[in-house]
């Protein structure tokens, strides 16, 4: 006999399974035998904060906002130049880091103020990408 707990309906049943010889069929079978139990209540766990991104507004300096890297990494492609026009959710450049490509978009409307990286760059968290004025 093999002994199991199952769970029906949240509620945990000890079960006794006694194996059939081969060829027997389910009337011959003996009955398995199910009676409550009580199972261990596991420790209560405190729920761990969802992590969301945040999507805090650039800071504006006098020169107009500033956008930095998110995380290190390199710099794969910068697609906007000193002077373009931009729209919010424009893609400004491609930023590699932990072999992701990840999308650097203007956070704003506005006008291109300052590019401070090339491609191949390699950045640090909080470099300064572009200034948008």
């Amino acid at each position: 006999m093999k002994k199991y707990i199952v769970t029906v309906d949240g509620e945990k049943f000890e079960v006794l399974v006694q194996e059939a010889a081969i060829g027997s069929s389910n009337e011959t079978a003996p009955k398995a035998e199910a009676k409550a139990v009580e199972a261990p209540k596991p420790a209560p766990v405190a729920a761990a904060p969802k992590a969301e991104p945040k999507k805090e507004a650039a800071p504006v300096s006098a020169d107009g906002a500033k956008i930095t890297a998110p995380l290190p990494g390199t710099i794969l492609k910068v697609i906007a130049k000193q002077g373009q026009s931009v729209k919010q959710g424009d893609i400004l450049c491609i930023l590699e880091a932990m072999k992701m490509e990840n999308e650097i978009v203007a956070p704003q409307n506005g006008t291109i103020a300052s590019v401070s990286v090339n491609e191949g760059a390699t950045v640090g968290s909080g470099d300064l990408l572009f200034v948008i004025a």
